[in-house]
């Protein structure tokens, strides 16, 4: 099989429609940091399956982040980010090696509540002047990455530690676009040692990484204008819905 023969069982609408929520969701996840994970697999599952959803969107996000570093590169904290990936690296590979374990409904349960408390848990610190500080980013990243390696959708857990760690505006987004490529090419090394890259695979995973390019720059224009409250407020209502859709989609 091709990669263009992946398409043959898909029609031109089918294809039309992963585009459009492609773009759609590289523009969301511009301005929240968070989004690609969470949109895509609601039209992939339906036209691929579930199996390869993890893989294709490890491949496409590597397209989508890139694009959101360079927009808003001057706002990467890069010792943040080192941080992260120093912690994270290591349980990310464990997480890809066994992603097809890690969906129970109990590791759904405990994640998407975590989320969920974590909005106001960072309010009451912020309220007390208190922050994560490296130790606890580094801390929180060692179970992001086990989380990220192995599911779609976990990029929110990254926003939500580098928010607690301090980072507003577009230095949430950037410095997670960072992150977020590192992981990505940990994941999909990961992947093609297991052989799971399969021409299907890589075939959408280039559609939705091409796709949402432009994306990153459309929203470049919404995050530069908006006060930081507003979007802090933004990125807080995308935490709170990320840890509801994955505790609502543990129960389906």
């Amino acid at each position: 099989m091709t990669v263009f023969s992946a398409f043959a069982d898909v029609s031109a609408w089918q294809l039309l429609l992963v585009a459009g929520v492609a773009l759609f969701a590289s523009i969301v996840g511009g301005v929240s940091g968070y989004g690609t994970g969470a949109l895509m697999p609601l039209v992939l599952v339906p036209l691929v399956g579930p199996e390869p959803v993890v893989p294709i969107i490890a491949i496409s996000a590597m397209f989508s982040n890139t694009s959101r570093m360079t927009a808003f590169l001057k706002y990467v904290d890069w010792r943040r980010a080192a941080i992260v990936l120093a912690a994270s690296i290591p349980t990310c590979m464990l997480g890809a090696w066994g992603y097809t374990k890690l969906t129970s409904l109990g590791a759904a349960l405990v994640v998407g509540g975590m989320l969920i408390l974590s909005v106001p848990l960072r309010r009451l610190l912020k309220h007390h002047g208190v922050q994560i500080g490296d130790i606890g980013l580094a801390a929180g990243s060692v179970g992001y990455g086990v989380v990220v390696g192995g599911t779609a959708g976990s990029g929110v857990i990254l926003l939500s530690l580098l928010m607690a760690a301090g980072l507003t505006g577009a230095a949430v987004i950037a410095t997670d676009a960072s992150i977020s490529i590192i992981i990505g090419i940990v994941k999909v090394s990961v992947f093609g040692a297991a052989g799971v890259l399969t021409p299907q695979v890589i075939a959408f995973a280039l559609l939705i990484g091409i796709v949402a390019l432009p994306g990153a720059f459309l929203a470049k224009a919404f995050v530069e204008r908006m006060p930081v409250h507003v979007h802090t407020a933004v990125l807080d209502v995308v935490v709170l819905v990320g840890g509801a859709m994955m505790i609502y989609g543990a129960f389906k």
